[in-house]
């Protein structure tokens, strides 16, 4: 195991380089990509966050209390959202962080991924009601449509998210 700094909010991950090649780490503490080499660099679309299109292809947004109405439910007019809300804390949350990664990355543009830390953006995790984590909703034109508690499997959300293309 080596140990990564994240390039945008400085906390230290533990990151087991056998799985590297086939998963891409993410910060536990803020969702942030993590660089496969040892200084823990990421990309600039990872490491940016808040904007519509900054994270780039294939790769989770990052969302804030102050760009959800435009990245999740603005967005979610052309494409549905899976917005993952999350605490760095918690073992489940950061269990299904590489199959969001993985979501992601296989959208192909057919949906959007996004990540909501909770504890850095309590407005919205209390305009929804957020109890237990991780809480990931699906949105559609603006609106909920699903909501999903506790970590599931990649073939379940993947249905899900599925069901509302």
């Amino acid at each position: 195991m080596a140990i990564q700094s994240c390039p945008k909010c400085g906390a230290k991950n533990r990151v087991d380089e056998r799985v590297v090649s086939r998963m891409r780490p993410v910060c536990g503490r803020c969702g942030a990509g993590l660089g496969a080499d040892a200084g823990g660099v990421s990309d600039d679309a990872a490491a940016g966050g808040s904007s519509a299109g900054a994270t780039g292809v294939g790769k989770p947004q990052v969302v804030t209390d102050d760009s959800f109405a435009r990245d999740v439910l603005a967005a979610s007019a052309s494409q549905p959202v899976l917005l993952d809300c999350w605490a760095a804390w918690c073992g489940p949350c950061r269990i299904i962080a590489p199959v969001l990664d993985e979501l992601a990355a296989e959208s192909g543009g057919r949906y959007r991924v996004a990540k909501l830390n909770v504890d850095e953006n309590k407005r919205t995790a209390a305009q929804f009601k957020i109890q237990s984590i991780p809480t990931l909703f699906i949105f559609k034109n603006g609106e909920v449509v699903e909501r999903i508690t506790g970590a599931q499997p990649k073939h379940v959300l993947a249905a899900r998210l599925s069901a509302h293309l």
